[in-house]
Order: structure tokens, then C-alpha cells, then sequence
């Protein structure tokens, strides 16, 4: 993977994600990363994923980001970041209040490479779970899972494939079809381990 990060820029992310997100809350208003580097400037796919926490475990809060490389990595991050809380239309827009139990990560996106196989029931061998996130299109219907999806949920990479499919709100076996496409990508992804709390890198 050409592209790299440090902890110290995933911290200024994540922190990047949260402060945009409570500036928006508090005052409506749509901060600008004016001290971003000049890495932080590339045009990189960037999701922000908000995890409410309850005791030991975490529920998904709202997630959104964009898959490809449209615009400056710290202004998609701020982007992606308000999106998540207030546009995710699985859920009710994210309260001031409920900031002090969200923990966030940002995960920041390789470009992706379309998948070649000479039969489609190759793609499963080809897909890494842990280390790949897939992106399944097939007509104007496009799905997209981050690699720590099949982590979390135990998935092998046939299922991967499959639930990729039901995202795209193909039907879930549409991967083995031909003219589907699947592209993969990796992630470098920075969490909160508690919310506003130190920031680590997470390893699938």
C-alpha cells in the first residue's frame, strides 16, 4: 500500500471528525481544516463511523464517507463526519448530548482496484477478509462494506460477497453473476478507545 499514515495524523482526524461534528451540533456552522498538512490535502475515500457505546459493547450510530478520491482527505473527513451524524438515514440525526457516549474512527481508503477473475466463483479466493473492503456494482446499484465489517460479524469471504450484495440491494448472490463488478480496497483505519479518549490505530 503506496499510500501511509501516522498516529499523530489519525489522531488529528479522529479529533478533526469529533470537532466537526459538535462545532455543527453547537452552532450550525461547517468548521474548515485550515491546519491540515499537505499529506492531509490528498484527494483520499475516506468513512466516518459513529459507535455508540453502552458498557462493553458498541452499536452502530451512523456511517458515511466517500468511497473514492473526490476531494481533500481533512475537508471529506469533516464531510463525512456531519453526514454521519445528522444524514444517515438509518437513524435519527446524533443529539449534543449523546456525543459524550459516541466513539469515533475514521478509516481512510486505498483507491480501488477492480477485481479480474476468468470465472466469478473466483472472487472468493481472491478476497482477503481482514485486510480488503469491497465494492460490489452491477448496473446503476453500487454497495460498499469497509474491511472491518466481515471482522466484526465473523464472516468468511463468500458471505463477505454476499452481503455486499444485499447492501447494493442486489439479490445476494449476484456476485456470481456475470456483469457484476467487485473491486477491493484497503483501510487505514484511527478509533477513539472511549469517547473524546485516546486514539489508537486499529489492526483487523
Amino acid at each position: 500500500m503506496g499510500f501511509e499514515l501516522t498516529l499523530d495524523e489519525g489522531e488529528y482526524l479522529v479529533r478533526l471528525a469529533r470537532r466537526a461534528i459538535e462545532t455543527r451540533l453547537k452552532t450550525g456552522k461547517t468548521i474548515a481544516p485550515a491546519d491540515a498538512s499537505e499529506k492531509l490535502r490528498l484527494k483520499c475515500g475516506v468513512f466516518v463511523t459513529l459507535n455508540k457505546v453502552s458498557g462493553a459493547s458498541h452499536s452502530l450510530r451512523g456511517c458515511i464517507g466517500f468511497p473514492y478520491p473526490m476531494m481533500p482527505l481533512a475537508e471529506a473527513v469533516v464531510d463525512s463526519a456531519i453526514s454521519a451524524a445528522l444524514k444517515d438515514p438509518r437513524f435519527e440525526p446524533v443529539s449534543a448530548r449523546e456525543m459524550d457516549s459516541i466513539v469515533i474512527e475514521v478509516s481512510v481508503l486505498t483507491p480501488p482496484e477492480k477485481i479480474s477473475v476468468e470465472r466469478p466463483d473466483q472472487y472468493s479466493n481472491r478476497v482477503e477478509v481482514g485486510k480488503d473492503g469491497l465494492i460490489v456494482s452491477r448496473g446503476s446499484s453500487r454497495g460498499l462494506l469497509l474491511p472491518q465489517v466481515p471482522v466484526e460479524w465473523g464472516w468468511d469471504a463468500e458471505e463477505f460477497l454476499t452481503q455486499c450484495c444485499i447492501k447494493a440491494w442486489l439479490p445476494p448472490d449476484a456476485w456470481l453473476l456475470p456483469g457484476t463488478e467487485i473491486s477491493r480496497f484497503q483501510a487505514i483505519i484511527f478509533a477513539e478507545e472511549e469517547p473524546r479518549g485516546p486514539i489508537k490505530r486499529v489492526e483487523l
